[in-house]
C-alpha cells in the first residue's frame, strides 16, 4: 500500500472571513456536540449510537451537499471532514436550520478521520471539486494518488460507491489516468452522458454553480469498489 501521508500537510488559510456572533456561537455551542471524537476507533455504533450504513464527504466546502445527501437518507449517517473554519460554520448552519442528527464534523484531514474506521464500513465517499493543484510539481497533494485511494478503497464496502466531481481540465485528466490504471474501482459510466450530467441524487454545489457562471464543463465519476 502506498503512503497517503504524502497529502497529510494541509495547505492553504484555515480561517478566511472573521465570524459574525452567532456563527461564533454554533462553533461553540453546535460544534461540540456533533464534531468527530479527537482519538481511538470510528464506526456508526460509537458516532450514532447504532449500526446505521456510514457514508463521507472529503472537503464538503459549505456543507450544502452533504446536507442534502443526509436530508435524503435520515437512517444512514453522514461524517463530513472540511479543514477550513468558514465551510465548517457553513455546514452547521445546515444542521441548525434543517434539524440534521444523522452529521458528524471533523475540522481537519479527512485521512485521519478515515484511517480510524473500519475496514468495508462506508457504502459511500465523495470529493466534490477538491483543490486541483494545477502545477505539476504539485501533483502529489492532489487528493486523487494512489496512496489515499488506497485507504478509501480499504473503508469502502464491496459495491460501494465513490464519487468525484471537478470543472478542473487538469484535475479530470489526472483522475481518469489514476482510476484507470487501478483494479478496486469500476468505473460505472457507460456513455459520455453518463459523466456530464448530474445525477439525480448527487446535490449540487455552489462551487459548481460557480464553474458554470464561468462556463466550465462538470465531469461527474461514480467508481464502483470490486
Amino acid at each position: 500500500m502506498n503512503d497517503p501521508t504524502t497529502i497529510r500537510r494541509l495547505y492553504g488559510r484555515r480561517q478566511g472571513h472573521k465570524l459574525r456572533q452567532g456563527q461564533s456561537a454554533l462553533v461553540e455551542e453546535l460544534l461540540p456536540r456533533i464534531a468527530i471524537p479527537e482519538s481511538g476507533p470510528l464506526d456508526a455504533q460509537t458516532l450514532f449510537g447504532d449500526d446505521r450504513p456510514l457514508e463521507l464527504e472529503i472537503g464538503f466546502g459549505a456543507g450544502e451537499h452533504l446536507a442534502g445527501q443526509a436530508a435524503a437518507r435520515p437512517t444512514h449517517g453522514f461524517i463530513g471532514c472540511e479543514p477550513f473554519l468558514n465551510g465548517v460554520v457553513g455546514a452547521l448552519n445546515h444542521v441548525r436550520n434543517e434539524r440534521l442528527d444523522n452529521v458528524r464534523l471533523h475540522m481537519g484531514d479527512a485521512l485521519d478521520v478515515v484511517e480510524r474506521l473500519p475496514d468495508a464500513s462506508l457504502e459511500r465517499v465523495y470529493l466534490l471539486h477538491p483543490d486541483p493543484w494545477p502545477k505539476a510539481r504539485h501533483a502529489k497533494r492532489r487528493m486523487v494518488n494512489d496512496g489515499p485511494l488506497d485507504l478509501i478503497a480499504a473503508k469502502l464496502k464491496p459495491g460501494g460507491e465513490f464519487r468525484l466531481g471537478t470543472d478542473d481540465p487538469t484535475y479530470c485528466r489526472w483522475a481518469m489516468m489514476v482510476m484507470n490504471r487501478r483494479r478496486d474501482f469500476q468505473w460505472t459510466a457507460q456513455t459520455a452522458q453518463d459523466f456530464l450530467t448530474r445525477p439525480a441524487d448527487w446535490s449540487e454545489t455552489r462551487y459548481e454553480r460557480k464553474a458554470r457562471r464561468h462556463g466550465h464543463e462538470v465531469w461527474y465519476f461514480r467508481y464502483r469498489r470490486v
